[in-house]
């Protein structure tokens, strides 16, 4: 091997060491959350030529990638998502996200992009304000079911998508589309088949994952059914993001007397893998070209549309939730970094779109974040004084 490939190899390891490390406190100073202050040390790193791409580097943030759709299915609890009482009110909500989503499809190139972009959705980001405004406020519930259906749907839609890519309007493609079928049916299947088992033999699952554990048997049955998922993915041909949220899916449903499991790889996840990944992004754009007129441009309408249609939207919410809840539930849903992100990647790497149009996303992503999480401060901020003065 080379050694400037060495070379190259090793000064990603300590650029990532540093982004690794220090991302959480600029994100602490800036109040921004850490994901996007991670893509922007990419971008950084990336235009001052740290940061060159390679197999190494793109083997570990595709690692990354499929962690993060993991751990984004671990936020899914079938058994409580279809008990929960706002399930047809975010139905509702959905179906008005998809009909604008047709409508405005017909007015661009790519039509199918439209049909994904629009009502994309995704619980990564949205997942850490319980954080800051804990589990008992109703309009973040109502966002988290809400955001937990749309982001199965997009992560259907995305992997409908990515067969679309790499076949065309193809018998090749029709086949892969009915195996994906095939393989939802199969999940079904399973999905109720473990739980007559779980129902009949209890203590299976405690016996798979004891509530103590010195060998960490949770640790290692999620990590064995993650690497065991990939490998069937690929071995399918079946887009392996898609596999790996639905076996999140499976042990956030299964195991839901492992309190700390999400806990547990979330921490590895958010502390390494990710990380990587969002690094990798950033350094994949050229920041000259993301200052240019038409990026920001692109960026602007994508951002204004998104995040118009999604607050608009939230207006079937006002009876449950009130003006103001409404308003913080429309602006929770415009956040779909993760899953923006994955959409501009699979296109980028299909050659379906510009890298000026990748660039576009990348950059709305960031703005989506940064906008909503401020307005939600402002709006709940007056949401709490208008309570207290009642």
């Amino acid at each position: 091997m080379p050694s400037s490939v060495i070379n190259d190899g090793l000064l990603i390891l300590l650029v990532l060491a540093f982004c690794i490390f220090i991302s959480p406190y600029f994100s602490k100073i800036t109040k921004i959350p850490t994901a996007p202050i991670e893509i922007m040390l990419g971008i950084g790193f990336g235009f001052l030529g740290f940061l060159k791409q390679n197999s190494f580097f793109h083997l570990m943030a595709q690692v990354g990638f499929f962690y993060l759709m993991f751990l984004a299915g671990l936020q899914i609890d079938l058994k409580r998502f279809l008990r929960m009482t706002l399930l047809k009110l975010a139905i509702i909500y959905l179906v008005i996200l998809y009909f604008i989503a047709i409508l405005f499809s017909y007015f661009i190139d790519q039509p199918l992009l439209a049909i994904i972009l629009i009502p994309l959705m995704s619980v990564g980001i949205l997942s850490t304000l319980f954080k800051e405004y804990g589990n008992n406020e109703i309009w973040l519930n109502a966002a988290m079911l809400t955001g937990s259906l749309g982001e199965i749907l997009s992560i259907f839609m995305l992997a409908i998508a990515s067969e679309y890519v790499k076949f065309g309007n193809s018998l090749g493609l029709y086949l892969h589309i009915n195996l994906l079928i095939l393989f939802i049916a199969f999940c079904i299947l399973a999905f109720k088949g473990l739980g007559v088992l779980f129902w009949w033999y209890p203590n299976l699952k405690i016996l798979l994952m004891p509530y103590f554990d010195k060998d960490e048997k949770d640790v290692r049955l999620s990590m064995s059914l993650f690497f065991a998922t990939i490998a069937s993915m690929s071995l399918l041909g079946i887009e392996i993001a898609f596999g790996a949220f639905v076996a999140g899916i499976f042990l956030a449903t299964f195991f839901e007397h492992k309190q700390d499991l999400n806990s547990k790889l979330g921490s590895f996840g958010f502390g390494f893998l990710v990380p990587i990944f969002f690094v990798y992004v950033g350094s994949t754009l050229d920041l000259r070209s993301v200052l240019s007129e038409k990026v920001l441009e692109y960026a602007a309408l994508l951002f204004f549309a998104m995040t118009l249609i999604k607050v608009l939207s939230s207006i079937v919410f006002i009876k449950s939730l009130g003006y103001l809840g409404s308003l913080l539930f429309g602006l929770c849903l415009s956040m779909p970094l993760t899953l923006l992100i994955a959409v501009a990647t699979i296109a980028k790497n299909a050659q379906i779109i510009p890298q000026n149009l990748y660039s576009a996303f990348i950059l709305t992503s960031l703005f989506e974040v940064i906008f909503s999480m401020i307005c939600i401060k402002i709006v709940f901020y007056f949401k709490t004084k208008l309570k207290s003065a009642i």
